[in-house]
């Protein structure tokens, strides 16, 4: 009987236990998981740029070769290669000792030629005087006026000879054609230069302002309010982040590229401290006016599957929706949202791994400084 009761006894314990055990959690509704808590955003329609962020590379605005224009031999540089250079400038000179010889033996020229047609003006003067008292043939006095003017032409040839050789003299002095940045001497002192081709002896780009080319998906520009005129355009350092660097689209090509479907741009940054660079591949931030009545949503409340873009929502009455969305680029931190969403809406942007459609949810208003901490409760 000692053995009986022990193990009735035992038995009543047991029983006890598991009665109180069954009794003592709180349950949610309907005896099932308590409510999660989310954090949420009112979704408000508002204005916000239309912006495109594309990859360009750097162009000089103007860029001119300076090449030597006559023959001659290379006597110096008197200029400061990777310098800025005005246009007129003195970059090379070329021995001019042949140019100025030719130049005297020109002017000789022009004087035989001068000094003849005077001699011609004085015979035909007096063939026209005693011509007119009948004392010489009229072929006598054709043939004086016809030397007068040979001679007047020959003095005009002389001039313009003389003139070529001035200017060949001044070439020379080769200078700079515009206002810019020199590059680096192509030619030695001592080359012969100029003999059959123009030689190129530097060339000369002007940076400030400067040309960022870049291009863009037709598609996406038809998108885009505005995006026929002028556009505000920025670069961007390597870090995403502005640098400081703005102009406008002053360029759009009227045609697209068939290879590509996109559509060829140019924009125009002042360079004054010309830290800009031809050659160099930077990020553009172009601005095409502004698109109302679209919605910026934190990056964390958009989720994706195999249909596309979604977000979920808490109606009135506590109950988690899907909503699929049309997104359309980002701005800042956010995805910018054309469509799916409704002012009022309340977007879910924390917490929404532990909610379904159909499922409930206690709502709290969502703080971008906690946006790293998750959400209490649940």
């Amino acid at each position: 009987m000692r053995f009986g009761q022990r193990w009735w006894a035992a038995g009543t314990m047991a029983l006890v236990l598991s009665a109180c055990g069954a009794g003592g959690g709180k349950q949610g509704p309907a005896g099932g998981m308590p409510t999660p808590e989310v954090a949420v955003i009112t979704a408000s329609a508002s204005t916000v740029p239309s912006t495109r962020e594309l990859v360009g590379r750097l162009y000089a605005t103007r860029s001119a070769d300076v090449r030597a224009r006559v023959a001659g031999v290379l006597r110096k540089r008197v200029y400061v290669e990777g310098s800025d250079v005005k246009a007129g400038q003195s970059m090379f000179e070329i021995d001019p000792a042949p140019l100025r010889a030719a130049l005297d033996v020109q002017q000789a020229s022009l004087a035989a030629a001068q000094a003849t047609a005077a001699n011609d003006r004085v015979a035909a003067e007096r063939a026209r005087t005693i011509a007119a008292k009948g004392l010489i043939s009229r072929t006598d006095l054709d043939n004086a006026q016809a030397a007068e003017r040979s001679s007047a032409a020959a003095v005009k040839q002389a001039q313009a000879n003389v003139e070529l050789a001035r200017i060949n003299l001044g070439y020379a002095n080769v200078t700079a054609p515009i206002d810019g940045r020199a590059g680096q001497q192509q030619v030695t002192e001592g080359a012969l230069v100029g003999q059959g081709d123009a030689t190129l002896l530097t060339t000369v780009q002007q940076i400030d302002p400067i040309y960022v080319y870049f291009q863009d998906a037709v598609g996406d520009l038809q998108s885009l309010p505005g995006a026929g005129g002028k556009a505000a355009l920025e670069l961007l350092g390597g870090d995403g982040a502005p640098s400081g660097a703005k102009g406008t689209l002053d360029y759009s090509d009227k045609a697209v590229d068939p290879a590509t479907g996109a559509v060829a741009m140019r924009g125009i940054v002042p360079n004054p401290g010309h830290a800009l660079l031809p050659g160099m591949f930077v990020r553009v931030r172009v601005s095409f006016g502004a698109r109302q009545g679209v919605f910026r949503i934190p990056q964390a409340a958009i989720l994706r599957d195999a249909g596309g873009a979604y977000v979920f929502t808490v109606g009135g009455d506590g109950v988690v929706a899907q909503k699929r969305v049309q997104l359309d680029g980002q701005q800042d931190s956010d995805w910018i949202v054309t469509d799916g969403l409704r002012n009022g809406d309340q977007v879910i942007v924390s917490g929404v791994q532990r909610v379904q459609p159909g499922g409930k949810a206690k709502t709290v208003p969502w703080q971008p400084r906690a946006a790293a901490q998750p959400a209490s409760g649940g």
